[in-house]
């Protein structure tokens, strides 16, 4: 039987998952929480599918190794490739950041013109675009690759002009089209929500599913009776695949907050 105490594990393919993190710790303070990014191998989002199932295998084999209770993929490009599959072999609950990101849009869109900003990997599955148009079938959908945002977040360029430039160049079609909502479709890209606020305007509503998904978390652990009562302050763990001393600096970043400790994971 699953212990109340047991982690909440969160997967990403390197930093951008803490803003997960950070929501289910606003969330949900008492839950102890597992993190583990693959450093070694990011970006997924320029990988061939079949490598990213490959990875997300491995790392679901490791985190099988420690007590959790739950599973949150934070990467949207390894959920596009590679869920499904994490879902047929995993026993755990597995809640899944790119659904919750579609939900979100389907709440939040009043007109159905909808941009989905994201890894060309991610794109290129389709699903994005499948899941919404089955929530919205009459949605007009428009798709932007940004290759650039993640190298940019993690050298910490978060309001430099290169990263301004970057995002006026991106999202410069948009300015011909009258959407009313942006899917920021990958876990980088919330740290730029300011910026590209800027650019679009105060008229179009960006969608971080984080928050999202640290709520599907409290909903799924409600409704298996695995809320974590501890009163004792929680546990908190993080695991990379290479160089935990860049986990510790650029995932202050994300955090707001410095990280102590990273431990390297055997995969």
């Amino acid at each position: 039987m699953t212990e109340k105490s047991a982690s909440i594990a969160i997967f990403d393919s390197g930093f951008g998952g803490l803003t997960v993190f950070r929501a289910l710790r606003e969330l949900l303070p008492q839950e102890n929480i597992l993190y583990f990014g693959d450093t070694a191998r990011l970006p997924y989002g320029n990988k061939r599918p079949e490598t990213i199932v490959s990875y997300c295998k491995q790392a679901a084999q490791f985190l099988s190794t420690h007590e959790i209770k739950l599973l949150i993929l934070a990467c949207h490009t390894a959920c596009a490739a590679a869920l499904e599959e994490l879902r047929a072999t995993f026993p755990l609950p597995v809640i899944a950041i790119l659904e919750q990101a579609v939900e979100q849009v389907a709440r939040s869109s009043t007109q159905g013109k909808i941009a989905i900003l994201g890894t060309q990997a991610t794109l290129a599955t389709g699903t994005f675009q499948k899941q919404i148009t089955h929530h919205l079938p009459h949605a007009q959908l428009t798709t932007i690759a940004c290759p650039l945002f993640v190298p940019l977040v993690e050298e910490g360029f978060i309001s430099h002009a290169l990263t301004q430039l970057a995002v006026k160049e991106y999202l410069s079609p948009l300015k011909e089209n009258t959407i009313d909502t942006v899917l920021l479709g990958c876990t980088h890209y919330p740290l730029l929500t300011q910026i590209i606020a800027q650019e679009l305007g105060p008229k179009i509503t960006l969608i971080d599913p984080a928050t999202a998904c640290a709520e599907k978390a409290r909903e799924v652990l409600s409704h298996t009776h695995l809320l974590n009562e501890q009163t004792t302050p929680p546990r908190t763990q993080f695991y990379v695949s290479d160089d935990p001393e860049k986990f510790r600096t650029i995932g202050s970043l994300f955090l707001q907050e410095p990280i102590t400790t990273v431990d390297m994971a055997e995969l």
